[in-house]
């Protein structure tokens, strides 16, 4: 992934997502995970047109189950986005970059 894919832990989640200036885009992911590589280009792409509005970060599911389990991720790849603390919207499974940026959109006027 990209420089403006931050790679985040359970312990950063608080600073980097909840206490975030910018709304941020969460995307949950595992390496053995078929779907999340079809994904990961599309959330990629979108971190580097919206640098501006959005922030995004990555978080692998395996060692960080506090916070799956916290914003019940039950399957991935899994999208979540915040506005500091308030959860906006979740989405499970493959999505397509035009779909992705359709969801987001609303958001980030």
């Amino acid at each position: 992934m990209s420089s403006n894919v931050i790679v985040i832990t359970d312990s950063d989640f608080e600073a980097e997502v909840l206490k975030s200036d910018k709304t941020v885009l969460t995307y949950f992911w595992a390496s053995w995970c078929g779907p999340c590589k079809l994904v990961a280009p599309s959330v990629e792409k979108v971190a580097t047109e919206y640098s501006d509005r959005l922030k995004v970060v990555k978080m692998d599911v395996d060692p960080n189950p506090d916070t799956v389990k916290l914003y019940k991720v039950e399957g991935i790849p899994a999208l979540r986005l915040f506005r500091g603390e308030k959860l906006l919207l979740s989405h499970e499974g493959s999505i397509t970059k035009t779909k992705l940026v359709e969801m987001l959109e609303p958001h980030l006027s």
